[in-house]
C-alpha cells in the first residue's frame, strides 16, 4: 500500500470526483448532491488521500471570508482508519490556509464524530460554541488560529 496525497481547487467529472463522492456516500448515507454543493463554494480547496487511484480520504474546505477558511468535509474510508490519513489531510489543508493567508480556520462537528472532535482539539482548535441545526442536532463549532 503506498497512500499518497493531492490538492485541487475543483474537481472535473470523472474517477476522483465519483471516488470523493462514493467515499463520502459510505461514511455519510447519502451524498447531498455532493458535486453539486461543492461547486458553489467560494475558494474550494479538496485534498485526496489515494491509494492507488482509489479515493481513501479526502478533506474539503472554502473561504468564508478573506480572513477565514472553513473546513467542511471530510472522511477516511474505514479500512484505513488509525494510519493518520485524517491528521495527514488535515495537515495539507491547514497548510495551504496558512499559503493562503487566512488567520483562522474554523469546523464544525457533531458530539457523535467523536474521533474528528479530538483530533481537532488535539490540532489545535478550540471549541468556540454550540448550536442546534435545521434537524436539531446540536453541533460545536471549533476555530483554529494560524
Amino acid at each position: 500500500m503506498s497512500i499518497r496525497y493531492k490538492s485541487f481547487a475543483m474537481l472535473e467529472p470523472g474517477d476522483l470526483l465519483n471516488g470523493l463522492v462514493s467515499l463520502h456516500t459510505k461514511i455519510f448515507g447519502s451524498s447531498d448532491d455532493l458535486a453539486g454543493r461543492m461547486d458553489e463554494k467560494p475558494k474550494l480547496h479538496i485534498d485526496l488521500a489515494l491509494d492507488g487511484d482509489r479515493v481513501i480520504g479526502y478533506k474539503v474546505g472554502y473561504a468564508l471570508n478573506r480572513e477565514q477558511f472553513y473546513s467542511w468535509l471530510g472522511g477516511v474510508d474505514e479500512s484505513y482508519r488509525h494510519q493518520g490519513i485524517a491528521r495527514g489531510l488535515m495537515e495539507r489543508q491547514h497548510e495551504y490556509a496558512r499559503q493562503e493567508s487566512y488567520n483562522a480556520i474554523r469546523t464544525h462537528t457533531k458530539n457523535k464524530w467523536r474521533n474528528m472532535l479530538l483530533l481537532n482539539i488535539q490540532s489545535g482548535f478550540d471549541i468556540i460554541g454550540t448550536y442546534t441545526d435545521d434537524t436539531g442536532e446540536p453541533k460545536i463549532i471549533l476555530e483554529k488560529k494560524m
